[in-house]
């Protein structure tokens, strides 16, 4: 059933960028969190290539275990961006330290919002891929009635 394994590819996609997706909107539900201990620190995702064994040996046993690793991406990390926080001056504001400055998230909601759009895209993208390697699987079933 190597057809079928590669489902792995735009299955492992889906899963990032639902993680992207949740990453972004807890950075825009935080974009103006202050507070004692600090402004909140904007995230990112960092992804990755999923290496597939290509030596025969590795190969080999991986078809013995039946394991079907494909290829595909893998969300290595989640780093936050301290370098994104903006200091304001604002001596009323609670959080203000002893000069009257805050210390604000560094998060710009228009930004966060294309990377959202393009989550949202790349989601809706490896569907259809996900439904178009579904249906080529239905169909060369349909060959042998």
């Amino acid at each position: 059933m190597a057809f079928l394994s590669s489902l792995n590819i735009p299955g492992s996609a889906l899963t990032a960028q639902k993680l992207k997706m949740r990453v972004i909107a807890q950075n825009l539900a935080n974009s103006d969190t202050t507070g004692a201990g600090g402004a909140y620190v904007r995230k990112d995702v960092v992804f990755a290539e999923r290496r597939v064994p290509v030596d025969f040996k590795s190969k080999l046993s991986e078809a013995e275990r039946e394991i079907s690793s494909y290829g595909g991406v893998v969300a290595v990390a989640i780093e936050e961006d301290p370098e994104a926080a903006v200091t304001e001056y604002d001596p009323d504001d609670p959080a203000a330290n002893a000069q009257g400055y805050v210390e604000r998230p560094g998060v710009d909601t228009t930004d966060e919002m294309i990377k959202m759009i393009e989550a949202s895209r790349m989601y809706e993208a490896n569907v259809t891929v996900f439904n178009a390697i579904k249906s080529m699987a239905t169909k060369a079933l349909e060959i042998g009635k």
